[in-house]
């Protein structure tokens, strides 16, 4: 019987025709060229990429500076125009010019005008012109490269950069003001702004670089405690002072309505002389809280507007005057004393709980002595704060009488210090023991 051939090999019907071997088929193999792309082709493998070019520190810094100026100087120009306090604001170049004069002086440099000496500065523009700054600080740093780093080197670097592009645009804004009449030295106005701008940027700077967190970690626990305390307590007592504030402007709205409609400046004017009066909010949130804190303020010379006297004599037609107590508080109206005292007992109270919470979080004992300590650090911190506020929100609104205008800085410091750290005392040591009944 003759030998049986072997079967051919079984072909899969779910194989596909690129599984056989071209030579087995008898077929030559195709080669398909590369695709052109008209791009050369890329190396991945061996070879760095190239390191990206950073701006100079100089350059980010002036154009970051500059914007922020800008933005800060338009809103000026634009409510000063509306409000018509000059008579050639109506014109563009005058617009200008009495908007550079309010930017002058919403960073704390007084204006010397025929009607005496102008230093009240409105708080609300130097906060709005200290973010921009701060921003700019900011945006700097990642244009350097600086952002996370945690240099604190790199963030003086770019706070002083911009301080001295800032301080430049002050000293030209006050030679461009000083032709139309106002007189304001320009090597002071430089000074000024280089040390707004600085100051401002380097809060931006340390937190885009995180120095400032590289810092805070360096200082001894009781004293990141206290201070933060302290600015907590601050803050509750000027938040306090801003609605007590508002809230006498609220029940004076019919005066303060009839002061608005003697200026003969139609509906544009009453709307801008109104946003300068918003403008001075902030103004009159410290002068609120100086008056809850005991001291209180002075709206002119041998006036003082307190919680046990009030003396006033002729005020200026501003909206705001119309929120002034009439005479001294009494009956339930005293209890508006114990709102200090209420603010550093929260303040005490929330930084000790975020204490322990953080110390039962790792696992670390803390002592009496530490809460203490931040409470002595707490008050001191809390009074410097408020004495800064009350010296930045005070100043002279011309000549004669109104020369004094505003607290007393030392004043408040040393009342604010007194009371706030006897109240954050106080709120330590109850946060400290419901803490610790409650385990």
């Amino acid at each position: 019987m003759p030998p049986v051939p072997p079967d051919p090999p079984h072909r899969s019907a779910h194989s596909e025709v690129g599984d056989t071997d071209p030579l087995d088929r008898g077929v030559e193999p195709v080669e398909v060229p590369p695709r052109r792309t008209g791009r050369p082709p890329v190396q991945r493998s061996g070879v760095e990429p190239r390191p990206r070019r950073r701006a100079p520190l100089a350059v980010a810094a002036g154009v970051n500076t500059c914007w922020a100026a800008l933005v800060s100087f338009l809103p000026v120009a634009t409510v000063l125009a509306l409000a018509q306090l000059t008579e050639d604001a109506a014109t563009f170049t005058g617009a200008i010019r009495i908007g550079l004069a309010g930017w002058l002086l919403g960073h704390g440099v007084p204006l010397g005008t025929s009607a005496g000496p102008i230093g009240l500065a409105p708080l609300a523009l130097g906060a709005l012109a200290a973010w921009r700054v701060a921003r700019a600080g900011v945006h700097t740093s990642r244009a350097i490269g600086a952002q996370r780093r945690g240099s604190p080197r790199q963030a003086l670097a770019v706070a002083g950069t911009v301080g001295l592009w800032y301080g430049v645009l002050g000293a030209l804004a006050a030679v461009a003001v000083d032709l139309s009449g106002i007189t304001v030295p320009p090597p002071r106005a430089g000074l000024t702004f280089a040390a707004f701008g600085a100051l401002s940027a380097l809060l931006g700077a340390a937190r885009s670089t995180r120095a400032l967190g590289v810092l805070a970690g360096q200082t001894p626990a009781a004293l990141r405690d206290g201070v933060r305390t302290g600015l907590v307590a601050a803050l509750l007592v000027l938040g306090a002072g801003a609605g007590v504030a508002g809230l006498a402007v609220a029940t004076g709205g019919g005066e303060a309505s009839d002061m608005l409609g003697a200026y003969r400046t139609g509906v544009a004017g009453q709307a801008g002389i109104t946003l300068v009066s918003v403008a001075y909010a902030p103004n009159a949130a410290i002068w609120a809280a100086c008056y809850l804190l005991g001291p209180g303020f002075a709206v002119g010379t041998d006036t003082a507007v307190r919680t046990t006297e009030v003396t006033v004599g002729a005020l200026p037609a501003i909206p705001l005057v119309a929120g002034l107590p009439s005479g001294p508080v009494g009956g339930f109206g005293a209890l508006l004393l114990a709102i200090p005292v209420l603010a550093g007992m929260a303040a005490g109270w929330l930084g000790t709980r975020r204490t322990l919470r953080i110390a039962a979080r790792d696992r670390t004992p803390v002592g009496w002595l530490r809460l203490f300590a931040a409470a002595a650090i707490a008050g001191p911190v809390a009074g410097a704060s408020l004495g800064f506020a009350a010296m930045v929100s005070g100043g002279p609104l011309g000549g004669g009488r109104l020369v004094q205008m505003g607290p007393v800085p030392w004043l408040v410091a040393a009342i604010a210090a007194l009371v706030l750290v006897a109240s954050t005392m106080i709120g330590i040591t109850a946060a400290r023991v419901f803490t610790d009944r409650s385990h």
